[in-house]
């Protein structure tokens, strides 16, 4: 009986090869997750990307990570599940169909909100599966079939009982405070949807005159338009310049209202004056000034940026343009001191483009204290969650300390609308600060309460306004896993494992998933969170919008993979938490280190072409070129009659693939599978302790590296021998150590190494690499000793290759090699590897011998080129393999060459005309010419002394 040898096509193709395992895993449910299943739960919650958002570098950072670590833990065998979704995106969304009712001179008031939320879900199911599209392209090994978004029935079920519990236990008020309000949307924003921007700025100085005209206070601002709000002046009470002037008044210029002089902490007296003028209704530390002293709150600006009535003959003008306004104005009175430049930071709307304004307004709250107090008991007293790198723990840390109640209203329509209904008829129809209200699960309900208390004719309007999308994606960790119904779900896989995510969202997102979770379930969300770095761009930049320097991720995966972009992505990071730098050409729109790791993953598929056209029991397949990176050569297609080597993997005896037999292991396959067992347990080692960039990093340099360099080279006489029981063992030994690689590389590249897999394996459809046990290192065949030898072996063979190199011996010329050391051990190695160094440095006659026997080797080559490798001495002699006379007349023209060159080079670099009149750029392309020359005539004119 005969058995055809499995094959792979002579070029790896990763567009198919990606976008046909990423249909097979989803439409097989190879994802699919099972509570009902065995093994220790794994589980990861998206974070879920907005539903307005392309894939960006950033996305494709994250993902890859999380996948690394969720296709390794199910190797392991543990139950895994990672739940996608997105996040409804309020603002987001509001923006796209606010511009399109612009463009059509409408507002969304003139379309009405159920016609308006109508489009938003028309816009929803068209547009907003497109970074659901992107996030599959990634390969990412989610459970579809679990998808959520933070407006679907059941997560709004899931706010809107949050929404009440909280506000039965008087967790969530209406109130007034100060807010961040954009006036381009017209709606109060979030901390995170704030960008602070650096802009040069100004410091205006005014006189404010003491109400008993004995003199005047200075005061430093950078919004003079708000000083119509003043309502105090403060300094610090240890600062004796001002002590005397504490609890006099002053009267505001322009207003003539008469304010008090206070002592607070909070100045700087070394800032400006040391005066600070006291806005309490339009500056948050203003704001907690005013409490805390008793302050009148004076707001001067409407909702859309312009001044109020309170700002008296400056209302209804622009805040910008009131600015210029009121500085006039002070100057033309004789109150303006003078203006500096000044550069400071400037909070801008990411959504409107606009800075936003401190405004006092009615919002909704959540009462933050009692919540954040219980998250720092789970912090301080069972170290829950832990972060990585731990340095974060003190910044969720000192963040949890420092929270302020959370503003939780947005004026829009797209969202959560706020389940409270207004009595309007108490309050002349319209919804005011004051008109009563009540909270409940739905309409019906509502009218229930207000006619209690209310009576039968009360009249009931919803709040308009939805809730921060950072209310729905606080609960996402435990309402994605059915939290209101106590599901399988729920009680399997909460609290989830990991949380990977980035460092610029801590405060925001984490600390408020942290909080929900302590108070709705009384538990972390999750066990660990691990906080990865920024991708930065080709200039070690942080990529962004405004910089417009972002690099698109499916641009790199069409030109090299996606796999070759995810490993990069992971290798690239050196230590946990740490930002990468993306290497990128702007011109050409290429990636030097995403190519890296495109010729990685075709190293890979020759070396894997190489071994499954070797494995037959005719003749060696390929020899030539198969451990290179370039082809592999054509596929044997050869037959077998008694022995396959792929017996013990097309049907391995449970759980692991065995071991070839160890008494047929030759010196080379005890050392590959010495570091085969090594890399498995650093690799295992690394990955639990989140050290993927180094796991990735040490499977690079063992599978290009030992395996494909070495390892393949050092055997291909025994596959191209007569020995038949040498020949099974190398071929046993290849078949098993490519099937571990691919297991160990799975988690990094699991497309390429899906594909492999199953051609070396002829795995049928029911079975998928992804679901395989992860390699287990055998502690037995780790042998630290004969790795060490190896090192000197493979030291001496390059060294042997340098030398043929610099001595420009042709490949095809076998040379004498003289080894000389004074170490009986190394000589013992070296004897031991003769075999390895004559095949693979082209020697024909090799000579170990010790340093006391160098004389007579000394008299036999006298002209002779050498190298040192560790204590080892490597001699080549010259005569009669290379025309000395002939080279060395060749380096001495190349060397004059260089040198005329260098004389050139630092006669132009030594005229201080071209140094200071020529371009930046091409003074220093010279310097750098002149560097490189320099060092080539080093390098010849040391081959010049060898000869």
């Amino acid at each position: 009986m005969t058995t055809s040898l499995p094959n792979l096509p002579s070029q790896y193709d990763p567009a198919t090869a990606e976008a046909k395992w990423q249909q097979l895993w989803e439409a097989n449910e190879v994802f699919k997750a099972d509570p009902n299943h065995p093994g220790e739960p794994y589980c990861i919650v998206i974070p879920p990307p907005n539903v307005t958002g392309s894939l960006h570098m950033g996305h494709a950072f994250e993902h890859s990570l999380i996948d690394v670590l969720v296709r390794y833990h199910r190797m392991l065998g543990r139950n895994t599940l990672w739940l996608p979704g997105t996040d409804h995106a309020s603002i987001a969304v509001s923006t796209i169909l606010d511009k399109e009712l612009k463009a059509q001179k409408k507002k969304r008031q003139d379309v009405g909100r159920e016609a308006y939320l109508k489009r938003a879900w028309e816009w929803k199911e068209e547009s907003g599966g497109t970074i659901v599209g992107q996030l599959r392209r990634l390969g990412l090994s989610v459970d579809w079939s679990r998808e959520r978004f933070t407006l679907d029935e059941g997560l709004s079920e899931a706010v809107l009982e949050a929404f009440i519990k909280l506000y039965d236990e008087a967790l969530i008020y209406r109130g007034k405070y100060l807010v961040n309000w954009c006036p381009a949307t017209q709606s109060a924003v979030s901390d995170l949807e704030v960008d602070n921007q650096e802009v040069n700025g100004h410091l205006w100085h005014f006189r404010y005159p003491l109400t008993d005209g004995s003199g005047y206070i200075e005061v430093v601002t950078t919004r003079p338009e708000t000083m119509l709000g003043d309502t105090a002046v403060a300094v610090n009470p240890n600062d004796h310049r001002y002590k005397a002037f504490v609890g006099k008044t002053l009267t505001l210029p322009l207003v003539g209202r008469q304010i008090p002089i206070i002592a607070d902490d909070y100045v700087d007296s070394t800032f400006g004056t040391g005066c600070v003028k006291v806005t309490p209704a339009h500056d948050p530390n203003d704001f907690e000034m005013g409490k805390r002293h008793n302050l009148p709150f004076i707001n001067i600006m409407n909702k859309d940026g312009s001044l109020n009535e309170n700002a008296g003959a400056f209302q209804g003008q622009d805040r910008f343009v009131a600015r210029k306004n009121v500085v006039a104005q002070l100057d033309a009175e004789g109150f303006l001191v003078k203006i500096e430049d000044y550069k400071h930071t400037v909070p801008y709307s990411d959504r409107g483009k606009v800075p936003v304004e401190p405004l006092l307004s009615t919002q909704w709250f959540v009462k933050i204290r009692p919540m954040a107090d219980q998250t720092l008991e789970f912090l301080d007293q069972q170290h829950s969650p832990a972060f990585v790198p731990d340095r974060w723990t003190k910044v969720y840390r000192d963040w949890l300390v420092s929270l302020r109640d959370w503003c939780i209203s947005r004026q829009l329509w797209w969202g959560h609308q706020i389940p409270a209904w207004y009595a309007v008829n108490e309050t002349g129809g319209e919804i005011t600060d004051d008109t009563p209200f009540v909270v409940a699960r739905n309409e019906a309900e509502a009218k229930e309460k207000a006619i209690a208390q209310f009576g039968a004719d009360v009249q009931l309007v919803q709040d308009p306004d939805v809730l921060d999308t950072w209310f729905s994606s606080g609960l996402w960790p435990f309402s994605t896993l059915g939290w209101l119904e106590n599901s399988d779900d729920f009680k399997r896989y909460y609290p989830t494992t990991t949380l990977v995510t980035g460092f610029d969202i801590i405060f925001f997102w984490v600390a408020r998933m942290t909080m929900m979770a302590g108070h709705f379930t009384g538990k972390m969300p999750f066990q660990t969170v691990y906080i990865h770095g920024l991708v930065r761009d080709e200039n070690n930049k942080k990529m962004s919008k405004s910089s417009n320097n972002g690099i698109d991720p499916l641009l790199l995966i069409n030109k090299y993979g996606t796999d070759a972009l995810r490993y990069t992505l992971i290798r690239e990071v050196a230590g946990a938490g740490q930002d990468i730098r993306l290497e990128y050409n702007r011109k050409t729109d290429e990636s030097p280190t995403v190519e890296a790791s495109r010729n990685f993953t075709n190293k890979l598929w020759n070396a894997s072409r190489f071994v499954l056209m070797n494995i037959g029991s005719g003749e060696a397949e390929g020899a030539g070129e198969a451990g290179e990176a370039g082809e592999a050569g054509e596929a044997g297609g050869g037959h077998q009659d008694s022995f396959h080597p792929l017996s013990f993997i097309l049907h391995p005896s449970p759980p692991h693939t065995p071991h070839p037999t160890p008494h047929t292991l030759e010196l080379a396959d005890r050392w590959i599978l010495s570091r085969f067992h090594q890399v498995t347990q650093q690799t295992r080692d690394q990955i639990d302790n989140f050290g993927l960039g180094e796991a990735a990093k040490g499977l690079y340099e063992f599978i290009w590296g030992d395996f494909c360099d070495w390892y393949i080279e050092l055997v291909k006489p025994r596959l191209q021998g007569d020995d038949a029981e040498s020949k099974q063992t190398v071929q046993q030994v290849l078949v098993f150590v490519l099937e571990g690689i691919l297991k160990l590389l799975h988690p990094f590249t699991p497309h390429i190494t899906e594909e492999i897999w199953h051609t070396l394996t002829q795995a049928g459809d029911d079975r998928y690499l992804a679901l395989q046990p992860y390699p287990e290192p055998d502690a037995n065949l780790i042998d630290p000793e004969l790795e060490q030898q190896f090192e000197l072996l493979i030291g001496t063979i390059r060294t042997i290759r340098n030398l043929r190199a610099e001595a420009e011996i042709k490949p095809a010329v076998k040379v004498t090699a003289i080894l000389q050391t004074e170490s009986d051990r190394e000589q013992h190695i070296l004897t031991a590897g003769q075999a390895y160094i004559k095949d693979l440095g082209k020697v024909e006659t090799l000579t170990i011998t010790t340093i006391n026997d160098a004389a007579q080797v000394d008299r036999d080559a006298t002209q002779a080129i050498a190298g040192v490798v560790g204590t080892v001495q490597v001699v080549i002699p010259l005569a009669g393999v290379v025309d000395l006379g002939a080279q060395r007349t060749k380096i001495e023209r190349d060397l004059k060459r260089v040198e005329a060159e260098i004389q050139a080079l630092s006669g132009r670099l030594s005229n201080p005309g071209f140094v200071n009149k020529a371009p930046a750029d091409v003074v220093e392309s010279a310097r750098a010419t002149l560097a490189e020359a320099e060092k080539q005539a080093e390098i010849l004119r040391d081959r010049l002394g060898k000869l």
